[in-house]
Formats: C-alpha cells, sequence, structure tokens
C-alpha cells in the first residue's frame, strides 16, 4: 500500500479539486430531481472528458514543462485566452466552493459563528496550509481526505439503500425545457471539473516530481486513472443520495450557502436517521474542503506562472502575490453575492461548459504536435475519442445556446 501510495499525487489532487460543487451540488439535485435519469450525462462527459484532463500529467512528465509552457509554444495569443478566461472565472469558482463549505462547516457546528465568518477562516487555514506546507504537504493531506470522502461516499450510500422504501428507477431521461437543458449543461460543465483543471494538473506532476524523482509518464498515468475512477464512484454516490432521499419528495433547495447545507444535512439524516448526521456530514464537508483548498492553490499556480510566461518576469512572491489577490476578490464576491449562491454556481458551471471546447482543442493540439515527444502522442484509439470528444462539447454548447 505504501509503495502504491506514493506514486499517487496529482491524481488525488484532480480528485479532491474535481469532487466538490459538480458531486454535492450538481449531482445531488440531478438525483432529487431526475432520479438515476441522467447517469447517462455523468458517464458520458467522464468519457469525453477524459483525454483532455489526461493530457495535462502526461505533457507536462513526457517534456519537463508545463502546459502553459507548451500553450506559449502554439502562440502567445493561446496563452492570453488563457489568462483573460481565467482571470475572469477565478473568483466566482473560488467564491462557490468556499461559500459552500463554510455553509457546511456552519451547520455542523451549530451556527456558532456566522457563514461569512466561517468562509474566512476557511480561507485562512486553506492560506495557512499552503504557505507553510507547500505542495508536499498537499499531496499528503489530500490522499487523506479523497480515502476519507470515497469510503463516507460509499457508506452514506449503502445505508440510503438499505432505508429506502422504493426501488430505484433507472430509466435514462433526456431534459427537454430550457430550465432542464441549463441544468444538463451546468451539470456537465463541472462534471468531474472544467477542462482549464487539466493545466492544474500539468504544474502538480511537475512539483511531484520535484519530491519524487521516480515520478514518470507512467507513474502520472495510473496515479490520474485512480483520481478519475474516485470521481465517477462519488459522482455516482451523490446521484444515488439525491434519488434515493429526496427523489419525488417535493423538496427544492434555497440558494443560500447556509440554508442549502442545513437542508442536505437535515434531508439525509430524516431518511436515514440522526445517528447518521456525523456520517453525511464528514462526506459533505470533506467534499467541499479538498475543492477549496486545491482551487486556491491552482488558480494562483496558474496566475503566476501565466504570468512569468507572459511578462518575462519572474519573482519568487508572485506566486503569494496571486493567493493573495483571488483571497480579496473572492471575499468581496461573497459580500456582495453570498446569497445569490444558485446563481454564481450556474453562471461559473455554464461559462466553464462554453470553453471547454477551446481548452479541448488547444491540449489535443498541443499532445498531437512536434513539442510532444512521438513516444507519448496519443494512440489512434485516444485520437478517436478526442476527435468525438471535442465534437460533443462544441455539439452540446450550440445546443444549449440555441435553446436560450
Amino acid at each position: 500500500m505504501s509503495i502504491s501510495l506514493k506514486k499517487l499525487g496529482p491524481g488525488l489532487l484532480f480528485a479532491g479539486a474535481a469532487i466538490g460543487v459538480s458531486h454535492l451540488v450538481q449531482s445531488t439535485r440531478a438525483g432529487a430531481d431526475f432520479g438515476y435519469g441522467l447517469v447517462w450525462a455523468l458517464l458520458i462527459v467522464h468519457i469525453f472528458k477524459y483525454p483532455f484532463f489526461q493530457f495535462g500529467p502526461k505533457y507536462a512528465l513526457a517534456t519537463g514543462e508545463s502546459l502553459l509552457d507548451g500553450y506559449k509554444r502554439l502562440g502567445k495569443g493561446v496563452l492570453i485566452v488563457y489568462f483573460i478566461i481565467t482571470f475572469a472565472t477565478m473568483f466566482t469558482i473560488q467564491t462557490t466552493v468556499t461559500i459552500v463549505t463554510a455553509g457546511i462547516a456552519s451547520s455542523l457546528f451549530g451556527n456558532i459563528i456566522s457563514t461569512e465568518l466561517w468562509a474566512i477562516i476557511i480561507l485562512a487555514i486553506c492560506t495557512l496550509i499552503l504557505i507553510r506546507g507547500k505542495y508536499k504537504f498537499l499531496d499528503q493531506l489530500m490522499k487523506v481526505i479523497v480515502i476519507t470522502l470515497t469510503i463516507s461516499t460509499i457508506i452514506a450510500v449503502a445505508l440510503a439503500f438499505n432505508t429506502s422504501g422504493q426501488p430505484p428507477s433507472f430509466i435514462q431521461v433526456l431534459p427537454k425545457n430550457a430550465l432542464e437543458i441549463g441544468f444538463l449543461i451546468a451539470f456537465m460543465g463541472w462534471m468531474p471539473a472544467p477542462l482549464d483543471v487539466s493545466v492544474w494538473q500539468s504544474l502538480w506532476a511537475l512539483e511531484k516530481q520535484k519530491v519524487n524523482k521516480d515520478y514518470g509518464v507512467k507513474s502520472s498515468l495510473f496515479d490520474f486513472n485512480v483520481g478519475y475512477v474516485a470521481t465517477i464512484i462519488v459522482g455516482l454516490g451523490f446521484i444515488s443520495l439525491g434519488a434515493l432521499v429526496m427523489f419525488h419528495s417535493g423538496d427544492t433547495f434555497s440558494n443560500k450557502a447556509d440554508e442549502f447545507s442545513n437542508q442536505l444535512i437535515a434531508m439525509y439524516t430524516k431518511s436515514l436517521g440522526n445517528w447518521s448526521y456525523l456520517i453525511i456530514g464528514i462526506a459533505a464537508f470533506t467534499t467541499m474542503f479538498s475543492t477549496t483548498l486545491t482551487t486556491l492553490d491552482a488558480s494562483p499556480r496558474t496566475m503566476a506562472r501565466t504570468s512569468e510566461l507572459l511578462f518575462n518576469r519572474f519573482s519568487k512572491h508572485n506566486y503569494l502575490l496571486w493567493v493573495s489577490i483571488l483571497i480579496v476578490g473572492t471575499i468581496s464576491v461573497f459580500v456582495f453575492l453570498a446569497s445569490e449562491m444558485g446563481l454564481l454556481i450556474q453562471i461559473a458551471t455554464i461559462i466553464s461548459f462554453l470553453t471547454a471546447p477551446f481548452y479541448a482543442i488547444i491540449n489535443y493540439i498541443l499532445i498531437s504536435s512536434k513539442h510532444t515527444p512521438a513516444q507519448w502522442r496519443p494512440s489512434m484509439f485516444i485520437h478517436i475519442l478526442s476527435w468525438l470528444g471535442i465534437l460533443f462539447l462544441i455539439g452540446f454548447s450550440i445546443w444549449y445556446l440555441t435553446t436560450l
């Protein structure tokens, strides 16, 4: 086990970043509104996004440089587009995950302090972890979090199956009206994660190699696959929880973070029993804390490297500067839009889906180009899956835009 765990790192960081709003909020809502009817969407989006996420660590360890360096090789304009998209979305994304985390913390600890104060405390704890522990501690901590999260989710689903009085229906559905289609796109937008997480993966892979010289391309692919399978298992778990506990219940979620968290945990414990409160609470909190922590590391890490490549200015304080910018921006958005959690999630997830074709195309071009050693370029199967994935992402984006 210890040998296997040493090979894991960025893949579990990927899982930690991915298993968040897309799973706890969107997957639970999918189960609550459609039962098991959107399992097809969860599985198909994992299949079609897979190669583009995989290209991140694969390119990094095959070339010794991040995807951001590769983007610059394709043209400075590509890097500028990345910078603009990331700057435009990182504050909303960080606010969204922090709000949900703070709401769950408030629910777990009996509302002893406000959700706003919880958000600041959580950001402070995450910042301290990143500054003092740096990548090595983040790598070790995420192994504990993702394992805890997966086990607690499986236990919660098993309990829900045992206490559910109705046999589940696995009939798949295709949303029809604009509201349902909007939810479907939002659901797939962050399932398992936005495609720009592939950039994060490439940077984490390089950091992992600094602390473990044996971490190469093959190790990174094994690591990534473990993390990717974990996102599928937990995603199906939260759909199951929503379907078993809330489907046909007539209940609807609040758009306020603290009320949403109270509703979520209360509905589960009402169905499963008060004794299950701690299990549900741990699953929910570890889900969101891991996402808050990894996004607070990744966005500044990518923006620091992007600004270095664009402006040829290198500073050891660049990362801390972007962490500070992200925290200030997050608190600002939180203060003014905290009551609009549902809207923030909808905006962030839809933007992520609409920008996904850009990342898919650029990652595919880069991994197939002369900049990648021939032995690590995609196989014919991955080429075909990539083409189908690009068509899928573009097609669904056009479908969404034409139904507005």
